[in-house]
């Protein structure tokens, strides 16, 4: 009898472990920064679409007017509410029409995705969209 429960206590013990190595690697595979190049900076400037403040990451939906005069739909990745609250931001943050500047790392493949840094609104206030090495 001794011997079953041990074997039921490792056995429980591996499957929570197993649970939690699967839960964290989708964790760190979502929010990785692989797809970006983190070595040049990119800067856009356009109209907001749409804002999405929520979790696990936020979106901004922008129409930027490319070089060619040809409007090019971006998508940029920002953290998620949690975090984008404690820097400032709220649901209300952003509206469709509102005209932004965007500082961030363009996708590696060139497609129209940046994963934003800040953002800079029409007034002048920037607000991060990632949290620095204080929060």
């Amino acid at each position: 009898m001794l011997f079953l429960v041990e074997y039921q206590s490792q056995r429980l013990w591996v499957v929570l472990a197993s649970m939690v190595f699967v839960a964290s690697s989708g964790a760190f595979a979502h929010h990785s920064t692989a797809p970006y190049d983190l070595i040049h900076g990119t800067i856009i400037e356009g109209s907001v679409t749409r804002f999405d403040l929520v979790n696990p990451h936020g979106n901004i939906a922008l129409d930027v007017r490319g070089e060619d005069g040809a409007v090019e739909h971006w998508t940029v990745a920002i953290e998620g509410a949690v975090l984008l609250r404690r820097l400032g931001w709220s649901r209300d943050t952003l509206k469709p029409g509102d005209k932004i500047t965007v500082t961030g790392n363009r996708a590696k493949n060139g497609s129209f995705h940046l994963r934003g840094v800040y953002v800079q609104l029409r007034d002048g206030r920037k607000l991060m969209a990632l949290p620095g090495p204080e929060q």
